[in-house]
Formats: C-alpha cells, structure tokens, sequence
C-alpha cells in the first residue's frame, strides 16, 4: 500500500525554522540527518535550539545510516482520526534508528499485516510535491 493523498484537500507541509531548515534542506537532497550536540555529541530529534541534555546551542548535522527498526505503529482505517488529506488506510510508524534517535513518519509500500515491532527498515524519500519531498520507510532485509 503506497500512501495516496486527496488532490481536494491541500497537503499537510512542515513548517520550517532556524532549527529544523538543516533536516528539511537534507530531505530534499534525499539524505537523512540528525542534529547533534557540538558539546556533548547527543543526537537530537526532533531538532530544537539548544541541546536537552547540556544546554549547549551549538548543533550541527549528522548524517544517518538511514536504517532503524520499527519502535512502534499504528494503521488509521477511521476516517474521522484521520488527516482527511490522506486516504484511509495508511500506516504510521516509529522508527528507532542505528543512531539512537526516533522519528515519526509512515510505511512506504507495505501492508498492515507485514509490520511488527522490530522490524528493520530503511529511509526512503517520497517526493509527493514539486516543492515537498517527506522522508518514509519501507521494509528492509536484516
């Protein structure tokens, strides 16, 4: 199942600031990258001005390996608790990745039966916009 949105309702766009344009900018370039402390070396995500665990400001971006495994998940198949831009059903996901970091996002191309938790998967990039590319994941061999 690939995720297929409804041309009558404008699609949901990520709004982009001082601290997250490194993440969005990687994205369109088809790379994932996660903030990391200057200081302390912590990988952070969601991206934030200043480091959770030593306060420091000064970030940076990591590249990532782009693999992780499923944390968690959920399959909307309710109309109503879904965004009715996307068309039911679709899968939501958490990925905990090599790095450490979790990231929300959705299942590129596979089926509600085929997911579990601790499945491995990979990044790949979904360019459902002109201007809007959205990192997913699809099912990868372990």
């Amino acid at each position: 199942m690939v995720m297929e949105y409804s041309p009558a309702i404008p699609l949901l766009r990520p709004l982009v600031t001082l601290d997250n344009r490194g993440f969005w900018d990687a994205i369109k370039q088809h790379k994932l990258v996660f903030q990391k402390c200057k200081d302390c070396g912590l990988l952070i995500h969601r991206p934030r001005p200043m480091c959770p665990r030593c306060n420091s400001q000064e970030m940076e971006w990591a590249p990532s390996t782009g693999r992780g495994r499923i944390y968690t998940w959920v399959n909307f198949v309710y109309a109503n608790a879904a965004y009715p831009g996307i068309k039911i059903p679709y899968l939501v996901v958490v990925v905990e990745m090599e790095e450490g970091v979790r990231i929300l996002s959705n299942m590129y191309d596979a089926k509600r039966e085929d997911i579990y938790i601790g499945m491995p998967v990979e990044v790949v990039f979904d360019d459902i916009a002109d201007d809007l590319t959205l990192p997913k994941f699809k099912r990868r061999e372990a």
